[in-house]
């Protein structure tokens, strides 16, 4: 069990009102900070490569800490600057070409969707999404009955930015695997509530931030890239930490996952990525999802139990976003009044995900995200505000 006195010590912040935006960048612990802020501090000392040798061996030992966190090999992990930055490097080196195929989840991301039409139309490629069952997770059967050997990739978001779904992925992969086509998981907001086994789950990619549930900081992303698949990919971006220029006309490209990385990065933003995965683990990833979990349920009860209160949630299984609507106010007037009351929501609309908020007739909804270091008399505020 995750010991509170502890964990709200580590965040100030979380003493400043109710904190309901871990699902866009939440609160670091202090562990966090002080790795980011010190070797800042450091650099303006002795300058940026020094810096960075003094913890090179932290930064080469960050590749089995993440690797702890998120199920795979050290040689397996890469990092970046963000979330989308290691998913649009993913998704680059994927080869597509005229008649090839893409299937999505009728939640994917605007982040995603965009890059994913653009490629797709200057190749003659298609992007098509995979009707959800009635609980709103995508429909695996109807997933097989769009699969053929044209398809190539399946972009799968774990959990959405718009509400509580959490989507299945073992079925997703196993029925991909079948036709060859391969699965990039977005789990950008499922890393650091929802515990994540790449190898167990026998996907190809994964790309997730540190902003979110894991706490780091922002600017500091990662993607998990299965050696095995690394052969069928075509990196696009490519430099001197990707490869070595061997003779004046030539070169070598890594053969890890460190092909996808570039030379340059904020070695203080890694460093506290790095103490955030730490600090998770430290707590346990299993024991953080049962947190969440349980604040997520007590908090959609708590609403559900205000007069004009809807919660939109989906899916059998749920995870830490709950969005919801109130009768006779816009989500954006909803945020305005809950600031007032020192509650720190946001809100999501159709442009983040066409295809769910369409469906659905939703064009905006209030989106709150409670982390572990939240109190249930906190979350009563929220119901005590909108009553209000």
């Amino acid at each position: 069990m995750i010991d509170m006195t502890t964990v709200r010590a580590d965040t100030p912040g979380c003493h400043r009102g109710v904190f309901l935006d871990s699902a866009g960048s939440s609160l670091p612990p202090v562990q966090v900070l002080d790795e980011v802020i010190g070797h800042l501090h450091r650099e303006a000392e002795v300058g940026g490569y020094r810096a960075f040798d003094e913890r090179l061996a932290d930064l080469r030992a960050g590749y089995e800490l993440m690797g702890a966190l998120l199920g795979c090999e050290a040689d397996e992990v890469a990092f970046f600057d963000s979330a989308t930055r290691a998913w649009l490097a993913a998704f680059d080196a994927v080869p597509l070409s005229a008649g090839d195929r893409v299937l999505v989840t009728e939640v994917e991301y605007a982040g995603n969707a965009i890059p994913l039409l653009r490629r797709a139309a200057e190749v003659g490629a298609t992007v098509s999404p995979v009707p959800s069952t009635p609980a709103g997770e995508i429909d695996v059967a109807a997933l097989r009955s769009m699969l053929d050997e044209r398809v190539r990739l399946v972009s799968l978001v774990h959990v959405p930015t718009n509400g509580g779904l959490v989507n299945p992925v073992t079925p997703v992969v196993e029925a991909a695997h079948e036709v060859g086509a391969l699965v990039l998981l977005d789990a950008c907001q499922s890393v650091g509530q929802v515990p994540i086994d790449a190898a167990a789950l026998g996907v190809d990619m994964v790309s997730g931030t540190g902003r979110k549930w894991l706490r780091g900081p922002r600017g500091s992303g990662f993607l998990v890239v299965r050696r095995d698949v690394l052969p069928r990919l075509r990196p696009r971006q490519v430099d001197l930490r990707s490869g070595t220029w061997s003779t004046p006309d030539s070169y070598e490209l890594r053969p890890d996952a460190k092909v996808f990385e570039l030379w340059e990065s904020s070695i203080a933003d890694r460093l506290g990525l790095l103490a955030a995965a730490r600090y998770a683990l430290s707590l346990g990833v299993e024991e953080i999802a049962a947190a969440v979990r349980s604040r997520a349920e007590y908090l959609r009860a708590s609403l559900s139990s205000v007069p004009g209160v809807t919660v939109h949630d989906l899916g059998p299984q749920r995870c830490g976003i709950v969005s919801f609507t109130v009768e006779g106010a816009t989500p954006r007037e909803v945020r305005a009044r809950l600031a007032e009351h020192h509650v720190t929501v946001t809100v999501t609309g159709v442009t983040s995900t066409q295809y769910d908020m369409t469906r659905r007739a939703l064009p905006e909804v209030v989106r709150a995200s409670p982390h572990y270091f939240l109190t249930e008399s906190q979350l009563d505020e929220v119901a005590a505000a909108l009553r209000s």
